[in-house]
């Protein structure tokens, strides 16, 4: 499945906050997460490997350690999303009755 231009965009803000590629702070481990959450939540998908090829063909992600990384912790928050509980809306019945 391609990636949706929402998910592109925000796939680039990972590549301009975080300013050293070859070395991810907890701050930065801690945002990709929630970026990855954050498309996820959204309604958007994506598939893990085209996460990886992305990164891979970007141009400034060169640090091959780093990219896995990163597309590990894709799959991290996919999965944990995939496998959370759904919140289901409540809809009260027209005549107020429960049965």
């Amino acid at each position: 499945m391609p990636l949706s231009n929402n998910v592109l965009v925000i796939l680039s803000e990972l590549t301009t906050r975080i300013h050293d590629k070859t070395n991810l702070s907890e701050t930065d481990i801690e945002l990709i997460k929630k970026i990855f959450n954050r498309i996820l939540e959204s309604g958007d998908r994506y598939d893990v490997d085209e996460i990886e090829a992305w990164f891979e063909n970007e141009g400034s992600w060169t640090h091959k350690p780093t990219v896995i990384r990163i597309t590990n912790m894709s799959h991290y928050v996919l999965s944990r999303f995939q496998q959370s509980p759904k919140k289901f809306k409540m809809i009260p019945d027209n005549d107020g009755c429960c049965h």
